[in-house]
């Protein structure tokens, strides 16, 4: 059953294959590249890599508009690469999942150029039609300021299409069952070719009843079920992992109240409260956000994320929080976007502040659920705010100080290079990384070997711990009698934090820091009194005279 469930204590790193490593020279990341870094990242102790779009599309938004299912781009090189690929992962335990994009396809796509060519055709009926423009047209974009519309005309179809996000990328009619048994046979051929699982993009969207007479969609959960038994048959450990950014009330309907639905979902309620706590040092909110995504069936996993490839969505915080954040982390009106987030990468935001890119990055790995990089924080790349919108934290990774970053040979490659500034490829870079025992690499392949092997933090039942200190958080994890214990200053000033583990079970009281020789005893009854410096943070393992003794026998 615990290998059934092995996302519970996965690390997951997001990776744009088009970005990450030219194998050819060609300026374009391709598959053959990603192959040969998979040492790198099986060194780092990534388990999990997930892929974002890389099937034919004419790229008009990074991929996410797609021409062929069941194709690779060949600006990426050929199925027979990804085999190679998969393969190169299955060799060194790392799993794949990749994204599913199905709410929407490429105007481009021929399922498209048929439906609007025909009015019989088969495929007219898996696009959403209106003969006029419907009341309402202007509601429910999703990138206020950029899109104007969600109907757009089409001539030669002489009707309406809908499209909840850019007009080149027409809703498909996620209702029709033909669509739906189309979405099973692409899960079923990548399935087949290796993958382990996907990360369904806009599930709201996907399950949401569309049309001309809808004025306010109703959610089709069933269909989440309907994709979990597909999986389940087809291979039992395959897993969604789903971008829902969803109110922590209706949470359960996607994770199915009896774990029948989705596996995994990004939790974005824990997400935004964790960029405002980081802002402002109040915990408040983020203790009120752990506590409302507390519930889940037991099969089921949140995703925990710091950034990801699209805007830091604060979209969901009151507007003077939502403030807050924006002074602390982007403060400028390019810095923003969509009138709801920040479009800025993770080190930038924080200053490139060593200590708190740590303090973000443990508070992370140490909230329940799963944690999810972003290629590149793992280094602390930076952003290029002359780009548009979101392609600014899309640039190019950085492998070393040669030319381009060593992402490619090409003399103009494709995607962009951060060349200037603190954060460009000559100062922030892999090979140099790598060289340096205290660099931010090597701090995170430390970090990350540390949270596989405490497992309470994926499986475990967590409690928020009162101190007496505003703006430390501390979460005690329990599972199979064993505890663990982490505790974060998001304060500027160092303090002194008493607190008393109170740990199911018996136990000496002693703490075991793990992550260095600062353990710490009681002083009265159970209380401890810990010293935390500015940003600093702990993890312990509680009652630990007998893991000391272990330890010491290794």
């Amino acid at each position: 059953m615990i290998d059934d469930l092995w996302y519970k204590n996965a690390i997951v790193y997001c990776v744009s294959v088009g970005s990450y490593m030219d194998s050819n020279g060609d300026g374009v990341g391709d598959f053959e590249g990603l192959t040969r870094r998979l040492d790198y990242l099986h060194g780092l102790g990534i388990t999990t890599i997930w892929l974002m779009p890389f099937q034919p599309s004419p790229r008009r938004d990074n991929g996410y508009d797609i021409t062929d299912y069941y194709g690779v781009d060949p600006r990426y090189g050929s199925l027979g690469d990804f085999v190679e690929f998969a393969h190169g992962c299955k060799q060194r335990g790392i799993r794949v999942i990749m994204d599913l994009v199905v709410n929407h396809t490429s105007d481009q796509h021929p399922w498209f150029q048929a439906a609007r060519s025909d009015p019989k055709s088969p495929y007219r009926d898996w696009y959403v039609w209106a003969d006029k423009k419907p009341a309402g047209a202007d509601k429910g974009v999703v990138f206020p300021g950029v899109q104007h519309t969600t109907w757009t005309r089409d001539k030669q179809a002489r009707a309406y299409y809908f499209h909840r996000f850019q007009d080149f990328q027409p809703d498909l009619n996620t209702g029709n069952p033909h669509v739906q048994a189309e979405i099973l046979k692409i899960m079923g051929f990548w399935l087949q070719l290796g993958v382990c699982g996907f990360r369904m993009d806009a599930v709201p969207f996907v399950i949401a009843e569309k049309g001309a007479q809808v004025r306010k969609p109703v959610e089709q959960y069933d269909m989440l079920r309907s994709f979990r038994e597909f999986l389940q048959w087809r291979k039992g450990d395959a897993i969604i992992l789903a971008e829902a950014n969803i109110p922590p009330e209706v949470s359960m309907e996607y994770f199915g109240h009896d774990g029948d639905r989705l596996h995994m979902v990004f939790n974005f309620t824990v997400n935004q409260a964790l960029f405002h706590a980081l802002a402002t040092a109040d915990t408040s909110l983020l203790t009120q956000a752990l506590e409302e995504t507390r519930g889940r069936p037991a099969t089921g996993q949140w995703g925990q994320f710091l950034r990801n490839h699209d805007e830091l969505d604060l979209g969901r915080l009151a507007p003077e929080q939502r403030q807050a954040v924006f002074d602390a982390f982007g403060p400028d009106k390019d810095m923003q976007l969509y009138d709801r987030g920040i479009r800025r990468r993770l080190a930038p935001m924080l200053q490139g502040d060593r200590r708190r890119l740590e303090l973000a990055t443990s508070l992370m790995l140490t909230l329940p659920g799963t944690p999810v990089f972003r290629y590149g924080d793992e280094i602390g790349m930076g952003d290029d705010l002359r780009l548009p919108e979101r392609e600014c934290a899309r640039t190019a990774m950085q492998w070393s100080d040669e030319p381009h970053a060593g992402f490619s040979k090409s003399p103009e490659p494709g995607r962009p290079v951060i060349a200037e500034g603190p954060f460009g490829f000559a100062h922030v870079n892999v090979a140099q990384q790598r060289r340096d025992p205290a660099s931010l690499l090597n701090w995170t392949e430390r970090m990350i070997r540390m949270r596989k092997e405490v497992p309470e933090v994926g499986w475990g039942d967590f409690a928020v711990l009162p101190t007496d200190t505003p703006g430390v958080l501390a979460l005690r994890y329990d599972w199979r009698n064993n505890s663990v214990l982490v505790v974060h200053n998001l304060r500027p000033e160092a303090c002194e934090v008493r607190l008393e583990p109170g740990a199911s079970g018996s136990h000496d009281g002693l703490l075991i820091n793990l992550l260095s020789e600062d353990h710490s005893r009681p002083e009265k009854g159970r209380e401890h009194r810990l010293l935390l410096e500015p940003y600093g943070y702990r993890w312990f393992r509680v009652g630990g005279l007998d893991y000391l003794l272990r330890r010491s026998e290794i």
